[in-house]
C-alpha cells in the first residue's frame, strides 16, 4: 500500500514548451533560459513534457534528458512536474519510472489516446501507474485532444489512491471541473487544477488550487497575477488579469497547436524554435494577427 504523500500541487504551473533547434533537436541552452524566465516570472512550478511540450514527438531518451535538464536548472526553486503520457499502461509505467529516476517532484499522466478504455479500465490503468511509483501522480483530463474523458465518479475513486494527489482538467467544461471540485472537496490531499487558460479565475472561484497553463510560457507574470491576486482577496484585480490574458488563449486557433505559444516566445525574443512537423510555422498573416494580440496585451512594443 502506498503511503499518503504531503505534496500539494498549487499555483500557476506553466506547461513548458520544448525548445527545438531548426533541425528538430532538443535545444538545451534555450530550455535553461526559458525555465529561468518562468521562475523569474514568479511561477509556482514547472511542468515539462506535457501536451504543450510536444511529448508525443519525443523519444524516452529525449524525455529523460528534458527531465534531467529541468531538475538541474531549477535546483529546487520550484517543483518540477514531468509528463509521463503513454497510450498503454506499460509505456506509462516505464516513463514514470524514468521520471522517478530523474528525481522529479511529481508526474502528470494524461488519459490514453487512440484507444477508448471504459471508466473501470481507466481506474485500473491509473492505479497500476500509481502503484509502480512513489511519486505524487496528477491525473490529466483532456478530451478535446484524446477523445477519452475521466468521469467525476472515476476521479473520486482514484482520489482514494494515496499518491494520486490531483487532476488537471483541460476539458474546457466548467461543469466537469466544478464536479471534480465538489466531489473531492472533503479531501485534504487532492487538488483540482485548471487546464484551460481562459477559465483560471472561474476555477479558483469554485475552489481549484491553481492552473497548469500553456499561456504562462509567454505571460508568466500575468498568469501568476490571476492566482496571487485571487488568494490575496483582490477579486477585481484577478479578474482583470484573466480578461487581459484571454485573447492569447483564444488566439490558439491562429495556428496548429502549439505554434502560437512558440511563435509568441520567438516574437518576444525568447528562443523557442519550430514545432515538430507536421505542425508547421504560422503564415505571415497569422503571425501579424498574433503580434497585434501581444501588443494589445502590453507584452510587445
Amino acid at each position: 500500500m502506498q503511503k499518503k504523500t504531503e505534496f500539494k500541487p498549487k499555483g500557476i504551473i506553466p506547461a513548458v514548451i520544448t525548445p527545438l533547434t531548426n533541425d528538430g533537436k532538443f535545444n538545451e541552452k534555450a530550455m535553461r533560459k526559458l525555465l529561468n524566465y518562468l521562475i523569474d516570472g514568479g511561477v509556482h512550478g514547472l511542468f515539462v513534457v506535457g501536451t504543450t511540450g510536444e511529448f508525443y514527438g519525443l523519444t524516452p531518451e529525449e524525455k529523460m534528458e528534458i527531465y534531467q535538464v529541468a531538475m538541474d536548472e531549477t535546483k529546487g526553486k520550484v517543483p518540477v512536474y514531468a509528463g509521463t503520457n503513454g497510450i498503454t499502461t506499460r509505456e506509462t509505467v516505464m516513463l514514470t519510472r524514468i521520471a522517478e529516476e530523474c528525481k522529479v517532484d511529481a508526474v502528470s499522466v494524461l488519459t490514453p489516446m487512440f484507444v477508448a478504455p471504459s471508466q473501470d479500465q481507466l481506474i485500473t490503468h491509473f492505479k497500476t501507474i500509481a502503484n509502480n511509483t512513489s511519486l505524487p501522480v496528477i491525473l490529466y483530463n483532456n478530451p478535446p485532444k484524446t477523445s477519452v474523458s475521466l468521469a467525476p465518479a472515476t476521479v473520486v475513486k482514484l482520489a482514494e489512491v494515496p499518491n494520486i494527489v490531483g487532476i488537471k482538467d483541460s476539458s474546457g467544461d466548467m461543469t466537469v471541473t466544478a464536479e471534480y471540485i465538489r466531489l473531492t472537496r472533503h479531501l485534504d490531499n487532492f487538488s483540482v487544477l485548471m487546464g484551460r487558460d481562459t477559465l483560471i479565475y472561474g476555477a479558483l472561484c469554485y475552489g481549484a488550487k491553481g492552473s497548469i497553463a500553456s499561456c504562462a510560457n509567454v505571460a508568466p507574470r500575468l498568469c501568476v497575477d490571476i492566482y496571487e491576486k485571487f488568494i490575496a482577496g483582490d477579486l477585481k484585480g484577478s479578474l482583470n488579469s484573466q480578461f487581459t490574458l484571454a485573447p492569447l488563449r483564444i488566439a490558439f486557433t491562429l495556428g496548429t497547436f502549439p505554434s502560437v505559444i512558440k511563435e509568441s516566445l520567438n516574437l518576444l525574443g525568447i528562443e523557442a524554435g519550430p514545432c515538430m512537423e507536421p505542425a508547421g510555422p504560422m503564415t505571415d498573416d497569422e503571425r501579424g494577427k498574433l503580434r497585434k494580440v501581444l501588443v494589445d496585451m502590453g507584452l510587445l512594443k
